[in-house]
């Protein structure tokens, strides 16, 4: 027997795998960055229907494009299909993993309130919590601002019947928001005032990263506005109070219900409802 210096068969087999891939069928979903072969178009998901997705690129323009193949993710081939309508295996849940009440009603709002820093903390609240709330009869307002905190306080004047709970960002040791609180807390409000915090610099970065498709949050330098450095190192518009809109809009996306949050925001608001519906 002699060895055949020039192997198998060149033709043999299927010739043509080598230079084409197959595609993956991937569903759509919030956050996920698409590439449209045809157009070059790239971009996010920002909406879905039963049709089409709509894209959102670095600039913050939206396209619709149709369900099927022609996509890539990551450079590699997909057939992208609209998400499967899920069925639960037990009882429904909420957002927040509690049991849903199946025709329940809004309860009439209660005295108590419960205060957080700004829009995007409320937005973020009312998406993974608001059906507890409602049936709570919890309002929550903003501060902007956790200076505004001791003026909000004097103008709610809580007492046994109306509870105050707070969600402070950055509630760290030695930070402007710890000292605020602590001065709430030996106040003359103090009693009926519950006031919790988180370690992220904004709840922005309570997000897991996961759902974004990163391994950590970007690290932005002290002498840099958190949110813009954080669009910057991501590559996102951030030159107007918009492009930050809509980054936030991205992100908030992203979130389906408690699972895809830090721990360390989900105790603490979950405490706040606690504290003030006891």
């Amino acid at each position: 027997m002699l060895d055949d210096p020039y192997g198998n068969d060149v033709l043999a087999g299927d010739w043509r795998a080598a230079r084409h891939k197959s595609s993956t069928p991937v569903e759509a979903e919030p956050g996920l960055v698409l590439e449209d072969v045809e157009s070059g178009w790239c971009g996010a998901v920002v909406s879905i229907d039963r049709e089409t997705v709509g894209l959102e690129d670095r600039h913050g323009t939206v396209r619709r494009f149709r369900f099927g193949p022609g996509f890539l993710v990551d450079g590699e081939p997909v057939i992208l299909r609209p998400p499967k309508a899920s069925r639960p295996a037990g009882p429904a849940r909420t957002a927040s993993g509690s049991f849903a009440v199946a025709g329940a009603r809004a309860r009439v709002a209660r005295a108590s309130r419960i205060l957080v820093e700004g829009r995007h903390d409320a937005e973020l609240v009312e998406k993974v919590w608001g059906d507890d709330l409602r049936l709570e009869g919890v309002v929550v307002e903003e501060l902007a601002g956790v200076d505004r905190l001791p003026e909000a306080l004097d103008r709610l004047e809580p007492g046994p019947r109306r509870r105050v709970g707070v969600l402070v960002d950055h509630l760290v040791p030695g930070s402007k928001e710890d000292r605020i609180a602590r001065a709430v807390s030996s106040g003359p409000h103090g009693e009926w005032v519950h006031v919790v915090g988180h370690p992220f610099v904004d709840v922005w970065q309570s997000v897991k990263p996961e759902r974004l498709g990163w391994e950590r949050w970007p690290e932005v330098p002290r002498s840099v506005e958190w949110k813009h450095g954080i669009c910057e190192a991501l590559g996102w518009p951030h030159a107007q109070q918009a492009d930050i809109a809509r980054a936030w809009r991205r992100i908030l996306g992203t979130v389906r219900g408690y699972a895809d949050l830090e721990p360390a925001l989900l105790g603490r608001v979950e405490e706040l409802i606690d504290f003030v519906t006891a």
